[in-house]
C-alpha cells in the first residue's frame, strides 16, 4: 500500500453515513464509515419526549477495517427501552473527542432545513412503501433518490406519510459499467484513504498498484485480460466485449477489479464527503476518450452536486437492499456456461468475488445480520488481518474467504409484519440449464423456489421483492427468447423468469396453489421503465390477486424511441384476443396493464428516472401506485376501468 502521508486529524471523521437499514422499536442497524476509530453516543428523541442517551460499546458494533484511513462500523444496537411507532424520532450520533460533537456538525448535509439532526420514523406496518433500482452514476438525467429527498422534505412534520421501507431491488451500484471520471475519482480516494491492496492472478499484472498505474487501465481494461487463448470466451463473456443492439451497449472497459475500487465505489456514491477529500486529475487519452471523459465529467459534477440530498434520504429513511448483476457485473450468473466461463478463470473469479465481499458489507449485513454471522466473521478476520499486514490482503485467505461466499445461501430474507416482506435472492441460488448449459439459467431453483412457496403458504398477503419481474412485458421476453434459440443470450440480457420453462412452471404454480388465496405485490425493477400489471387466475374465483409493481430506474431510462416501438408492437401483438397469447407460459393468468395518467393514449410503460411509491390497504392491496418522476412529477397508476 501507497503511504498517503495523510493523518486521520486531516481528515473528517465520518467518510459516508451514517445509513438507517432495518430498524425495529427493539433494535438500530446503522452502516457507517470512519476515518478513525470513534467513540459514540446514540441519542434518541421521540417526538414530545426527552432525549434518550445510550453510549455504544463493543458489543454495539461491528469494526471492520477498510483501510489505514477506513474503518466501517456495522452498528447494531439493541435499544434499553423500546421506540414509540408511528412517530417521529429525531437521532443523533455523537461523538465525542476532545468534546462531544453532534450529527448536525459533523456531516450538517444529513439534517433537513430547520432541523439539528436527522430524523425517522417507525411504521407499525408496511402499507407505505419506496422502491427502486438501476442508479448508475453516469446516465444524462436526475436521479431519483436524490429527488425523493424534497418529497420527503414535504412531509417532515407527517410522520403517518412516511414510508416504513426504501425497498433497494438491485443495481445499487454499477461495478461494471463506470464513467472515467469516477474511476478517476475512485483511484485517488483509494490512494487518499489508504484503501487495502491485493495481488491479482491469472493477469498480465500482479497487484493492484500495478493496475492502478497502467496505461490500460482507463477505457482499456479489457486488455488487461491474460494474452492466451484459454482467455478468449472469458474476454468475450464476462466483459460483455459484444454490443447489445437490442437493448443497450455493454460497457466493461472501466470494469472495477479490486475490493478497495469496489469499497471506494460504495463512499462516491453514497456520500458527498469524499469528493471533498480528492483532486481528480485527468489521464492521458487518446482525443476520442477524452472527449467521452468530458463528456462524463460534465453528467459525474451534477451527480455529485445532488449527493448531499441522496446522502440525506437515506439517513432518515430504513432501507433494505438486494443484489442484482450490475452489483457485481453485467449477466452475472446468466448461463450455466457464463458460470463455468467466469468462475473457471482466477482473475474473473477475483472481480466476482471482490465485489460480492463489498456487497456483504456495504449492502447485505444490514437487511439479516443473524443470517450472515458466518460469512461477516470471515470478512472481518480478512481484512483485520490486512490491517496488521501493512495493508495487503493475504491472497490465500482471501481466496478462501471468497470460496466460501461462492457457495453461501442466505442472501434472501424476510421482515415479519402487515403484510410481510419476502425479498428473493434470484443471482446466486440459479436452476441451471444441464443439456444447454448456453441457454439461460431459471432465476430461482427448486429447492429455493420450494423454500419462497412455504413464505407464502396461508398467507393471506404479502410484499415479494423480485429483482427481475415475474410478469414482463410479453414483446420484449419474446425478442430474447429468440435470441436464446439463436444461441445469443448474452446479447439481450435474456434473463426473465420466462427464460427457464423449469422455474416459470414452478413460479407460476405457486401462485396457483390452493393454499395461496390472498394477496400479493410483487415490487421489481432492472428493466429502466416502469409498469403496473393486475394479475389473476384464470377460472378460479376465489384465487389470489397478484399486482406487478416495477420502478426502473433511479437513475437509468430505456432508449425512448425504441421503448415506444416495443410498447405499441406489444399492445398489438399481444392484446387479450390474440392468438399469440395461447404460446406463453403465463396463459393460465390474466394480466390487465395499468395506464400512466401522465402518458399518451394506450402507452403502458413510463419512460423515466424515478423512485416508486406504493400505498396498501389493509388487505395488502395496492391503493394507490405511483412513480415520483425525478423530473418533477407524480405519476399514477390507476385501476383498469371495468366493463360494465
Amino acid at each position: 500500500m501507497t503511504d498517503t502521508g495523510t493523518s486521520p486529524d486531516d481528515l473528517p471523521a465520518i467518510l459516508a453515513g451514517p445509513i438507517l437499514r432495518r430498524l425495529s422499536p427493539e433494535r438500530l442497524r446503522i452502516w457507517l464509515v470512519a476515518s478513525r476509530p470513534l467513540s459514540l453516543t446514540l441519542e434518541l428523541s421521540p417526538s414530545g419526549e426527552s432525549p434518550r442517551r445510550q453510549p455504544l460499546g463493543e458489543d454495539d458494533y461491528r469494526l471492520v477495517p477498510l483501510g489505514r484511513h477506513a474503518l466501517l462500523y456495522l452498528i447494531d444496537a439493541p435499544l434499553d427501552e423500546p421506540l414509540p411507532q408511528d412517530t417521529r424520532i429525531d437521532y443523533d450520533l455523537k461523538v465525542t473527542d476532545e468534546r462531544e460533537t453532534s450529527l448536525g456538525e459533523l456531516a450538517p448535509h444529513l439534517c433537513h432545513e430547520g432541523h439539528e439532526t436527522p430524523a425517522f420514523v417507525l411504521a407499525s406496518s408496511h402499507r407505505r412503501l419506496l422502491h427502486g433500482s438501476c442508479r448508475r452514476p453516469h446516465y444524462d438525467g436526475p436521479d431519483g433518490l436524490a429527488h425523493l429527498d424534497s418529497w420527503l422534505a414535504q412531509r417532515l412534520d407527517c410522520p403517518e406519510q412516511w414510508p416504513a421501507w426504501l425497498l433497494m431491488t438491485g443495481d445499487q451500484i454499477y461495478a461494471d459499467d463506470v464513467a472515467g471520471p469516477l474511476l478517476v475519482a475512485i483511484h485517488a480516494l483509494i490512494e487518499r484513504l489508504g484503501l487495502f491492496d491485493e495481488t491479482l492472478e491469472g493477469s498480465t499484472i500482479d497487484d493492484s498498484q500495478s493496475l492502478y498505474a497502467s496505461p490500460f487501465s482507463y477505457y482499456r481494461r479489457e486488455e488487461l485480460l491474460p494474452d492466451v487463448k484459454s482467455s478468449a470466451a472469458l474476454k468475450d463473456r464476462f466483459f460483455g466485449g459484444v454490443r447489445k443492439p437490442v437493448f443497450t451497449s455493454a460497457s466493461a472497459a472501466n470494469h472495477l477489479m479490486t475490493f478497495a475500487e469496489m469499497v471506494a465505489m460504495y463512499l462516491l456514491v453514497w456520500s458527498p464527503t469524499p469528493w471533498r477529500l480528492i483532486e481528480c486529475q485527468p489521464p492521458a487519452l487518446e482525443e476520442e476518450r477524452r472527449e467521452t471523459y468530458d463528456d462524463q465529467a460534465r453528467i459525474i459534477d451534477d451527480f455529485v452536486a445532488t449527493l448531499p440530498a441522496a446522502a440525506r434520504v437515506m439517513a432518515q429513511l430504513p432501507s433494505l437492499m438486494i443484489f442484482d448483476d450490475h452489483d457485481v457485473t453485467d449477466d452475472w450468473n446468466l448461463t450455466a456456461q457464463w458460470e463455468s466461463t467466469a468462475y473457471g478463470h482466477p482473475f474473473s473469479k477475483r472481480i466476482i468475488g471482490n465485489a460480492l465481499l463489498a456487497y456483504l458489507l456495504c449492502q447485505g449485513w444490514g437487511n439479516a445480520p443473524e443470517r450472515l454471522k458466518t460469512p461477516l466473521d470471515e470478512a472481518q478476520a480478512l481484512l483485520s488481518d490486512a490491517n496488521d499486514n501493512q495493508g495487503w490482503l493475504d491472497k490465500d485467505q482471501q481466496d478462501a474467504c471468497l470460496e466460501r461466499l461462492f457457495r453461501f445461501e442466505g442472501w434472501e430474507f424476510q421482515v415479519e409484519g402487515s403484510p410481510r416482506l419476502v425479498v428473493l435472492d434470484t443471482r446466486t441460488r440459479r436452476w441451471r440449464n444441464g443439456r444447454k448449459p448456453e441457454r439461460p439459467s431459471g432465476l430461482m431453483d427448486w429447492e429455493a423456489l420450494s423454500e419462497f412457496q412455504q413464505e407464502l403458504i396461508d398467507a393471506p398477503s404479502a410484499v415479494i421483492v423480485s429483482p427481475a419481474p415475474m410478469f414482463g412485458v410479453k414483446l420484449i421476453e419474446t425478442i430474447q427468447k429468440l435470441f436464446t434459440l439463436a444461441g445469443k443470450p448474452l446479447l439481450v440480457d435474456a434473463e426473465n423468469w420466462m427464460a427457464h420453462r423449469g422455474a416459470a412452471s414452478v413460479m407460476l404454480n405457486i401462485f396457483r396453489h390452493s393454499r395461496t388465496p390472498g394477496h400479493y405485490v410483487i415490487l421489481s425493477g432492472d428493466v429502466h421503465y416502469s409498469f403496473v400489471y393486475d394479475v389473476r387466475i384464470r377460472h378460479r374465483h376465489q384465487g389470489p390477486m397478484i399486482w406487478q409493481i416495477t420502478s426502473s430506474g433511479l437513475k437509468n431510462c430505456f432508449p425512448d424511441t425504441l421503448l415506444d416501438t416495443f410498447d405499441r408492437l406489444n399492445r398489438w401483438l399481444y392484446s387479450p384476443r390474440s392468438p399469440l397469447n395461447w404460446f406463453t407460459q403465463r396463459r393460465p393468468m390474466a394480466v390487465e396493464p395499468r395506464d400512466p395518467d401522465r402518458a399518451k393514449a394506450g402507452e403502458r410503460l413510463w419512460n423515466g428516472p424515478g423512485i416508486g411509491l406504493v400505498t396498501l390497504a389493509e388487505d395488502g392491496s395496492p391503493e394507490d401506485i405511483r412513480q415520483l418522476d425525478a423530473r418533477g412529477m407524480e405519476v399514477v397508476f390507476p385501476p383498469p376501468e371495468k366493463a360494465p
